[in-house]
């Protein structure tokens, strides 16, 4: 079973968002897959000298949004509302889903649910010019919805790491998850965007790849 090839649930698993337009996003996404192809991921995280961090973030933003996408694609048809009927991560984190727009106090959703409400959230925030612009400045809160974004990417590797692992090892796809999970969690301590509390559910697995945050 390829990792690309599963797309039965459209609204999950959905197209590839392509990096801000414009020169220099285009030049930032070169060399984030030439230094991933070197196989250093400490490397391919670091701002390179005399770009901007913003750019850098809006850039890295988009890849790690398709990367988890094309993750969860591959296991939309056994996260069911059947077998996920709440979004979890191991039995102490149970995470709700609130936008502070649509749904104000956070509500409980199956797995599923949750990461479609998420995509849909993260999809809306990458295509609002006035957050991710293609040439205008960056908004003063750009740092606070990146992180924000990355904080609940973060709890869909939560739980496809304890609720659907051995279907990933049966798929022969967990090298392929370590190593973006590696180089995500990379990313996310070099600019300081999850606060460690929010690691817990993956604490012991973040050390045994990585050093601490």
């Amino acid at each position: 079973m390829s990792l690309f090839g599963l797309g039965r649930n459209q609204r999950t698993f959905r197209p590839k968002k392509s990096a801000p337009s414009g020169s220099k996003g285009a030049q930032l996404k070169k060399h984030i897959d030439a230094t991933l192809g070197s196989g250093n991921l400490r490397e391919a995280v670091r701002l390179p000298p005399g770009e901007d961090l913003h750019e850098w973030l809006a850039v890295n933003t988009v890849d790690f949004f398709n990367q988890v996408n094309l993750l969860y694609g591959t296991l939309t048809e056994f996260c069911t509302p059947e077998n996920c009927p709440t979004m979890t991560a191991g039995p102490k984190y149970e995470y709700r889903w609130a936008d502070g727009v649509k749904i104000k106090k956070p509500i409980e959703v199956s797995a599923p649910k949750y990461v479609e409400y998420l995509m849909d959230w993260i999809e809306s925030q990458l295509d609002d010019e006035s957050i991710f612009p293609q040439k205008l400045a960056f908004p003063s809160n750009f740092n606070e919805v990146v992180k924000t974004i990355f904080k609940r990417l973060f709890r869909v590797y939560a739980h496809i790491y304890h609720s659907h692992f051995q279907k990933i090892v049966s798929l022969k796809e967990e090298a392929h998850l370590n190593t973006c999970f590696k180089h995500f969690i990379l990313f996310t301590c070099e600019f300081g965007l999850i606060d460690k509390k929010e690691l817990a559910p993956l604490q012991e697995l973040i050390e045994s790849i990585i050093v601490p945050c």
